[in-house]
């Protein structure tokens, strides 16, 4: 059974996490992909760190409309290869004191190095599943760099309730993405089970016997 997971979160909390634990995220997080974390690392930005702080950041694009009423809201909202931010991570998750990472794919040994230095966690998001994880965002509370990145760019601090993840890089240095030697997917899937509503695969038939199987 999935664990729920409030959030901002403590240090106690996230040590007592491991790999291959399955989590329901809920509370505030922040969007940011490799413009985001560029411009993160390059500067304290105050205003990123009231968010984030216990919090985790999101490698997402999202796909976001603006509401009739104002505001905005989040029309999809899959993960995207985490890798892509190894080169800023590590001083991302130090300088606004996150305690998670959440993505697809996992990361580096800098960021796996850094997980472990400041207690927090890489949490695998499901791809393929946009429309679905966007129904978990609940409220939009701020945008940040909107004009200067365009939407899918910026960094996006919304409400999230019942977010599905597992663990697969953990504070005490362990990660699933290496033990499962580059087929991290196929691990996790096998962790999490099937995806709701999936149909299983059909089974080979056998072989022939007989005369019809040496035609």
């Amino acid at each position: 059974m999935p664990r729920p997971l409030a959030l901002p979160l403590g240090p106690d909390a996230v040590r007592d996490l491991q790999v291959g634990d399955e989590v329901l995220l809920r509370g505030r997080i922040v969007t940011g992909r490799a413009p985001a974390h560029r411009w993160l690392a390059a500067a304290e930005r105050p205003e990123v760190r009231a968010l984030a702080e216990g919090s985790l950041v999101y490698h997402c694009a999202p796909v976001v409309a603006r509401q009739p009423g104002g505001g905005w809201r989040l029309l999809a909202a899959g993960p995207s290869a985490s890798m892509r931010m190894e080169e800023w991570q590590a001083a991302v998750i130090a300088r606004y004191g996150l305690r998670a990472v959440l993505g697809k794919g996992g990361m580096g040994p800098r960021t796996l190095e850094a997980l472990q230095a400041r207690g927090a966690v890489y949490l695998h998001a499901a791809g393929g599943l946009a429309v679905g994880l966007a129904r978990c965002v609940v409220r939009v509370h701020a945008v940040h760099q909107l004009e200067e990145l365009g939407a899918a760019e910026a960094l996006w601090a919304v409400e999230v309730v019942d977010f599905p993840a597992i663990v697969t890089m953990d504070a005490h240095g362990r990660s699933l993405h290496q033990l499962a030697s580059g087929d991290a997917g196929l691990l996790v899937q096998q962790l999490m089970g099937p995806a709701p509503g999936s149909a299983p695969e059909p089974s080979a038939s056998p072989p022939a016997r007989g005369r019809a199987a040496s035609r």
